[in-house]
C-alpha cells in the first residue's frame, strides 16, 4: 500500500525558511514521481513542484519559482525548502505521488501539513 508522510509545517514570520518532507513507503521513486501541492482556504490546490528521480527533471510554480527548491534522498525522503516566505504562502501543504510531466499530477495523497506565514 502506497503510504506518504508529510511533516515540517509550522508559523513562520515574512521572509522566513521552512523545509518540509514527505516520507514514503510502499512503493519507490522508481514508481512514481512526487509532487507537492497546497491548498489555501477558499481557494483551489495548486501544483507547487513536483521531482523525478527517473527522468531526473523537477518542476515548480511561476508562483515559487526561486524560493523553493525541491529535491530528494533517493531513498525513502522528499524536501521541499522553502525560502522567502510570504504570507501568501500560507496553506495546507501535501506531497503526492503521481507523475511530474511536465507539472505535479497525484494518485496517492499524504494527510497535509499546515504551513503559516505571517506578515
Amino acid at each position: 500500500e502506497a503510504r506518504l508522510v508529510e511533516s515540517g509545517g509550522d508559523l513562520v514570520q515574512a521572509g522566513g525558511s521552512l523545509r518540509l518532507s514527505c516520507t514514503i513507503s510502499g512503493f519507490t521513486f522508481d514508481d512514481y514521481a512526487i509532487g507537492w501541492f497546497r491548498q489555501a482556504p477558499g481557494k483551489e490546490r495548486e501544483g507547487v513542484s513536483c521531482i523525478s528521480t527517473v527522468h531526473r527533471t523537477t518542476y515548480y510554480a511561476d508562483s515559487v519559482k526561486g524560493r523553493f527548491t525541491v529535491s530528494s534522498d533517493y531513498k525513502n525522503t522528499v524536501y521541499l525548502q522553502m525560502n522567502s516566505l510570504k504570507p501568501e504562502d500560507t496553506a495546507v501543504y501535501y506531497c503526492a505521488a503521481g507523475s511530474c510531466t511536465p507539472g505535479p499530477e497525484g494518485d496517492y495523497w499524504g494527510q497535509g501539513t499546515q504551513v503559516t506565514v505571517s506578515s
